[in-house]
């Protein structure tokens, strides 16, 4: 094997549909002013407390100019379609062109926590009520983890390695790691790393449900009257996250390809850290936790008190929630209390793999902007009282270095540190 370049990488764009917005842009901007994309499940019927979710807002894959009838019938496992539009949104927002230099430089890597299991679900009823020739020959491509990023590459053109990292709730952070450290040993030039789920299905929420995951919503709590208040990451009165779907690239890119293609570089990935608990397959394990973050922030050559954002996993779960707070008390220490500390779940709630890529987006955004996103419908818990949880608005914040963390069923931790660049 041929020696490491030991080449830096950069960000050069990102694209994200979240409950926010089918865009980047417009999940931004709702982000932005501390809205919350949650709503009573219309995608399906369920018989459940559970009943509040994050969807895309006006998401109708036929309205894309790029799908007709016959491929949104045949490819009915939602995350590829959805893949290929965020993918062309992040590749637009990059300005990075396809061509016979780029293409076969290109790779793609879309993580996912439960795959195509709606077209499963879809093939198992025809099975049911039509017979076994009504099963859509189209059924294992579309449960195939690799075929979101397969087909993106079909519609825009890159020719690089596409796979899918699996890392449950992490998925999009290790996406973004291996890829760096793909580009950084000159195995490609450009990744489009990213994260995808669509889980508002019946089976999906009321396993959540019964597994005491996501929110309740009982009389008497407050986002009985607006859904919206039901993500509440740190807050005393928090019970559970919101299952959401979403979708989310971001654009790496070796450093010397930013001058050779004009290229403008947003951020630098500047470490990573993964780690496994070997503890239990939903409970998290702090003292492996803590060493992810240490090996990330090892990794980008930096001390923890450089840090000067940490954009949370922050599910709102009581335990998970305090488990991610005890951590980085033992990361940071005292220098925690002046750095803010938010979770975007408050506002698009659990989007499973696509969690840490949107949430990696926003973060850079925010680099770029000055700003740091709230965590809303906070109320404070005094268990947490020492941790600055931008609560229920956004602020103005320089800040150069972000820790991004990300977790994830079966054990899996991912945390990610990041430079911001001037624009």
């Amino acid at each position: 094997m041929r020696a490491p370049l030991n080449r830096r990488v950069f960000v050069i764009g990102y694209g994200a549909a979240t409950p926010l917005g089918r865009t980047f842009p417009g999940t931004w901007e709702r982000a932005v002013r501390g809205e919350a994309g949650f709503r009573k499940v219309t995608r399906c019927k369920v018989e459940s407390v559970c009943d509040v979710v994050g969807e895309i807002p006006d998401w109708d894959p036929r309205a894309l100019e790029f799908v007709d009838a016959k491929e949104a019938y045949n490819w009915d496992a939602a995350f590829v379609i959805l893949t290929m539009a965020v993918c062309r949104e992040a590749l637009a927002h990059a300005r990075l062109p396809m061509d016979e230099e780029t293409s076969p430089r290109t790779a793609c890597l879309i993580g996912s926590a439960i795959n195509g299991v709606d077209a499963f679900r879809t093939a198992m009823l025809h099975f049911q009520e039509k017979g076994p020739l009504k099963i859509s020959p189209y059924l294992l491509p579309n449960l195939c983890a690799n075929l979101p990023a397969g087909k993106a590459g079909m519609l825009l053109g890159f020719t690089g390695p596409v796979f899918s990292p699996q890392g449950a709730c992490a998925s999009g952070n290790h996406a973004m790691g291996i890829g760096a450290r793909m580009i950084r040993d000159g195995d490609c030039d450009f990744v489009l790393a990213g994260g995808v789920d669509t889980p508002i299905l019946p089976e999906i929420i009321h396993g959540f449900a019964n597994m005491n995951a996501t929110i309740k919503v009982l009389p008497g709590d407050r986002a009985a009257a607006d859904p919206g208040l039901a993500s509440r990451p740190f807050s005393r009165d928090r019970r559970g996250f919101v299952l959401s779907e979403g979708a989310g690239v971001i654009v790496l890119a070796a450093e010397e390809m930013l001058d050779r293609y004009g290229l403008q570089a947003r951020a630098e990935v500047l470490g990573v850290g993964c780690t496994s608990d070997a503890y239990h397959f939903t409970k998290p394990n702090p003292p492996t936790i803590v060493r992810g973050i240490r090996e990330a922030i090892a990794d980008a050559g930096i001390a923890p008190s450089d840090i000067g954002y940490i954009n949370a996993h922050g599910t709102s779960t009581p335990k998970g929630d305090q488990v991610e707070v005890d951590c980085l008390r033992e990361v940071f220490g005292k220098e925690l209390e002046r750095i803010p500390v938010s979770s975007n779940k408050s506002q698009i709630g659990h989007t499973l793999g696509a969690a840490a890529a949107i949430e990696g987006a926003l973060a850079i955004e925010g680099m770029q902007q000055g700003i740091v996103l709230p965590t809303i419908n906070h109320l404070a818990d005094p268990k947490l009282a020492d941790i600055d949880c931008v609560p229920n608005q956004a602020r103005r914040h320089a800040h150069e270095l972000v820790l991004s963390n990300a977790f994830g069923f079966g054990g899996t931790n991912c945390c990610v540190v990041f430079r911001g660049v001037a624009p």
